[in-house]
C-alpha cells in the first residue's frame, strides 16, 4: 500500500495546481469536499472544536441544521457531474446521525466518486455499514476515553457507549469488503499515559491504523504548546514504542502528534487548498475549509440554498481570494504545510527549474 497520507497528493493533477493562482483565468472542480450533512451528535465531548466557546470553529454553527434529502441529491448529482473525486462526511455534527446518510452513501457507490467519513462509531451498524464496507474508501472513528469509564467523562455518554463503539468495530471489519477502518486518538493531558495500551487495544479489535493527533485547546499556538509540553515527551516515546512493537503491514500507526505553533503562523495572502478541498455546511454555505467551517465573518464563501452548487463554483473566481490566511488565518490549519508546498512549487523560477 502506498502513502495515505501525503501531502503530495494535490501534485498528480498538475492542471488543477496550474489553475489555482490568482493570475490564472481558469476554474476547475474541486478535487474533494467535505460535506457536513447535520450538526446532530449525541456526543458532547468537551474539546469538540465545533462546540468549545472558547475556539473559533464552529462559532455561528446552528446545532439543529441539516441538509435536505433533495438538496444533497442534487449536490452529489452536481459532484458527479463536475468531475470531483471524493467526498468526505464530516461534524459539525456525526454524520451518522444524519437521517439520509444511507441514501445519499448508496447514490455515491453507484457513481464515480470515492467517499468517506468521520464518525464516533456509535452508529456504525445495518445497511449503512454494510455500504460503507463495500464501496467507502475510509472510516475514521474519533476517540479519546481508553476504557468505558473515561470515555463516558469525555463525551457525557453512558458506560455502555464504549463497548458499543468496540463492538461495532469489530462487527464492521466482519462484513469484508475493502473500507480502511481506522481510529483517531485524540491526546490530552488526561490519556497521555494510556497511548501505549490503548494502540494495542485498537489492534486487537481488529481496526486497519491508528492516527495519533493532539487536541486544540486555543486559538493561540504557543497557548497549544504550553498544553501539551509537560506530556510531550511521553507520549512520543508511547507512540515510537507501538510502532516499533506493534506496527505491520496490515496496522498502520500514523504519528500526528506535535507541537503545533507551525500549523497557526502564516505569511501567505491567498489559499490554494480552498479550491482542492472546502466545505459544504449543514445550513448549505460553502465555507473555505475545515478550520473555518461555521465561520461567518472570515470562512465564508458563499451560499448554496437557493443554487446550484455547480453554478456558485463556476461563477466569479474572485470568491476565491477574499481570504487572506496572513490576516484572517490565525488559528489552526491543517492545510498549512500543503499550501506552503503548492506555492512554493507555482513561484519557482521557470528559468532556474533545471537546476534541480
Amino acid at each position: 500500500m502506498g502513502s495515505l497520507y501525503s501531502r503530495l497528493k494535490i501534485f498528480h493533477y498538475p492542471d488543477k495546481v496550474a489553475s489555482l493562482p490568482p493570475s490564472s483565468k481558469e476554474t476547475l472542480a474541486p478535487l474533494h469536499i467535505r460535506i457536513k450533512p447535520t450538526n446532530v451528535c449525541a456526543h458532547n465531548c468537551y474539546y469538540c472544536a465545533y462546540k468549545a466557546d472558547d475556539l473559533q470553529l464552529g462559532r455561528d454553527m446552528n446545532s439543529r441544521d441539516s441538509i435536505p434529502r433533495d438538496k444533497m441529491m442534487e449536490i452529489i448529482d452536481d459532484i458527479e457531474e463536475m468531475g470531483v473525486k471524493a467526498v468526505t462526511f464530516s461534524g459539525g455534527g456525526d454524520p451518522f446521525y444524519y437521517k439520509h446518510l444511507e441514501e445519499t452513501a448508496a447514490r455515491l457507490a453507484e457513481g464515480p466518486v470515492a467517499f468517506a467519513s468521520l464518525t464516533n462509531g456509535a452508529r456504525l451498524q445495518g445497511k449503512v455499514a454494510e455500504i460503507f464496507a463495500h464501496h467507502g474508501s475510509w472510516l475514521r472513528i474519533s476517540i479519546d476515553g481508553w476504557d468505558a469509564k473515561s470515555y463516558s467523562e469525555y463525551r457525557g455518554v453512558n458506560d455502555k457507549e464504549f463497548g458499543t463503539v468496540i463492538n461495532n468495530m469489530e462487527a464492521f471489519k466482519r462484513l469484508g469488503g475493502k473500507c480502511y477502518l481506522g481510529v483517531s486518538f485524540i491526546i490530552d493531558r488526561k490519556n497521555a499515559e494510556h497511548v501505549y495500551s490503548f494502540i494495542r487495544r485498537m489492534r486487537d479489535t481488529g481496526v486497519d491504523s491508528v492516527k495519533v493527533s493532539p487536541c486544540i485547546v486555543s486559538n493561540e499556538g504557543a497557548a497549544n504548546n504550553d498544553y501539551h509540553r509537560p506530556i510531550h515527551d511521553r507520549v512520543k516515546d508511547e507512540v515510537a514504542r507501538a510502532i516499533e512493537e506493534l506496527a505491520t503491514d496490515t496496522f498502520e500507526i500514523y504519528d500526528t502528534y506535535h507541537l503545533l505553533e507551525e500549523r497557526f503562523d502564516k505569511e501567505y495572502t491567498w489559499c490554494p487548498y480552498l479550491q482542492a478541498l472546502h466545505v459544504i455546511g449543514a445550513d448549505l454555505n460553502i465555507y473555505s475549509c475545515q478550520d473555518k467551517a461555521y465561520n461567518l465573518d472570515s470562512g465564508l464563501l458563499g451560499s448554496i440554498a437557493d443554487r446550484r452548487f455547480r453554478d456558485f463554483w463556476f461563477d466569479d473566481r474572485e470568491k476565491f481570494f477574499t481570504i487572506n490566511p496572513a490576516r484572517d488565518c490565525n488559528h489552526h490549519c491543517v492545510a498549512n504545510d500543503k499550501n506552503r508546498l503548492v506555492i512554493d512549487y507555482l513561484e519557482s523560477d521557470p528559468d532556474h527549474l533545471g537546476f534541480v
